[in-house]
């Protein structure tokens, strides 16, 4: 059976924008992503609320991605794939980011993946780097995240050329999804089920 670590924020971990509560199983976008993969595919859910790539929150504490990732390799292993989609929350105005910062910011993660032996017979899974999708026209949010509709737009771009850098798998979720209008931020259900299903493509594309 392939093992899949699913490596994220709130848009991973199920963040309802109307309920402020958490979606379904079934319907956060990993839930489809296990359900389109089907049997011989194991997903895992590693989704933290305000998780940034590589910088302590001064605010709201304990959301440094590089912070957990070696112990969650770590628990998790033997891990044929991981997926990171991280970089959303380093959006926030406190930490004064660009959005190549940011990139480079999962540059990090995804290079502890690939030089980690969280794979099978001591070697590194296989990676794949997703930049999340921009930021939609912020409302509660707006004061946080000032700016970032701007610098989410190079997203795209940005986390391309890192995973050029590295040599490993990339998807835009962009390129298929949009942020919400309830709070610019997070995904409607249709999105979750459009992102799941475009990433088990990806999956078997990597692990047939």
């Amino acid at each position: 059976m392939y093992e899949v670590l699913c490596y994220g924020d709130s848009n991973t971990w199920g963040y309802d924008p109307r309920t402020r509560g958490r979606y379904p199983r079934d319907v956060r976008w990993t839930g489809v992503l296990r359900a389109c993969l089907g049997e011989g595919y194991h997903v895992i859910e590693e989704g933290l609320n305000g998780r940034t790539t590589v910088w302590d929150d001064p605010i709201e504490g304990h959301k440094n991605g590089r912070a957990y990732l070696v112990p969650c390799l770590e628990t998790h292993r033997p891990l044929d794939l991981v997926i990171i989609m991280l970089g959303t929350n380093d959006l926030k105005v406190r930490f004064s980011l660009s959005a190549y910062d940011i990139a480079n910011g999962a540059r990090v993660l995804a290079r502890e993946v690939l030089a980690s032996n969280a794979g099978r017979d001591g070697r590194a899974p296989a990676m794949l780097l997703v930049a999340p999708p921009p930021t939609a026209r912020l409302t509660e949010f707006a004061q946080m995240f000032a700016g970032a509709g701007e610098r989410s737009a190079l997203f795209s771009r940005e986390y391309r050329r890192v995973a050029e850098e590295l040599g490993c798998h990339y998807f835009d979720a962009g390129r298929v999804v949009r942020s919400c209008e309830q709070d610019g931020i997070h995904l409607e259900p249709e999105a979750h089920r459009v992102l799941g299903e475009a990433l088990a493509v990806e999956v078997r594309r990597i692990l047939p």
